[in-house]
């Protein structure tokens, strides 16, 4: 790490020192890494920075290496910079405080609490009912605190598989009835009178739990903008979820979700109006994430009967 960064970490953290421990992760594509420094002489044990350095030759696992893809990946970082420096959210949902954010040329540094000091240690790969409810929380309280609220200097339209960004896997698609229809969906989505700020990418992977499984925080807010937010509950079942526990559990799931955003809007919002709207929405979100798989990654696991089911209601309803 370049001392100019190591500088930039010691003062904003009033450390004496640092040292470089693990890297926790390479970011898509190898734009970059993420890793954990320890520090001496200040009262933070370690914080956890975000290094995106833009490669000559970007590996992407799909194959989807276009100017257009790199350029959404700059954007999503400098997305990414101005929301840490810029909003801020609740205990309820919890994100890591950014302590600073510089650009340097081709490189950016996003420097963060790190969520394992405050007992946000856990990371699951697969969940039980306590652990998606928590999840499921999380989003509802992160939808009420942002109701209404324009997306300033965020994605106008949240999500990394929103259409406009995507023509390349559109075009790429073989479903000609869903491809036809696929601007549709995405009107259908974007004219909804309820909308807040959406996380965007809200998988399993990007919460980290406590302990008990019963306390989340969320990180990685690349593609955080504006939308109905029940695309961040569509994305993060389908992320923790396979296609029977979907059919089983999605119904009492997404009344739960429901409960908790009730209890955490603001008392002059119509939260019935709200809960009808988003509810109406479910299967388009849903069908929308699938018409992104479809010509991204045709033979993806989540491209299952769940989702084709949907699909198909979806692709009536437009009919009528």
């Amino acid at each position: 790490m370049k001392q100019e960064y190591q500088d930039l970490i010691l003062q904003v953290c009033g450390a004496s020192s640092l040292r470089v421990g693990s890297k926790i992760q390479t970011l898509w594509s190898g734009y970059g890494e993420i890793v954990r420094l320890y520090l001496e002489g200040c009262d933070r044990p370690s914080v956890v920075v975000k290094h995106v350095k833009f490669p000559e030759e970007a590996e992407h696992p799909g194959g989807w290496n276009t100017d257009r893809s790199h350029s959404r990946k700059v954007r999503s970082y400098q997305v990414e910079t101005h929301w840490y420096q810029n909003y801020s959210t609740n205990q309820r949902c919890r994100i890591p405080a950014c302590l600073a954010a510089r650009s340097y040329g081709d490189e950016m540094l996003i420097v963060l609490e790190d969520l394992d000091v405050a007992s946000y240690d856990q990371r699951r790969t697969s969940v039980k009912d306590r652990e998606i409810r928590a999840c499921l929380s999380w989003l509802a309280h992160f939808h009420a605190v942002f109701l209404g609220a324009a997306p300033e200097g965020l994605w106008p339209v949240g999500t990394y598989w929103h259409l406009e960004t995507r023509p390349d896997e559109l075009e790429a698609m073989e479903d000609a009835e869903l491809k036809a229809a696929a601007s549709d969906i995405d009107r259908i989505l974007n004219e909804c009178r309820f909308k807040t700020i959406v996380h965007g990418d809200a998988k399993l992977a990007n919460f980290c739990f406590s302990q008990s499984g019963q306390d989340v925080a969320a990180v990685d807010f690349q593609y955080v903008g504006g939308g109905c937010g029940i695309k961040d509950v569509v994305y993060f079942l389908g992320s923790c979820m396979e296609e029977k526990e979907c059919e089983k559990r999605v119904p009492a799931l997404l009344d739960y979700y429901f409960s908790e955003l009730k209890l955490s809007v603001k008392k002059d919002v119509d939260s019935d109006a709200l809960e009808k709207e988003w509810r109406e929405m479910f299967a388009f979100a849903w069908t929308d994430f699938h018409r992104f798989l479809l010509g991204w990654m045709p033979g993806h696991w989540k491209i299952n009967r769940y989702s084709k089911q949907l699909t198909k209601e979806v692709l009536h309803k437009l009919k009528q």
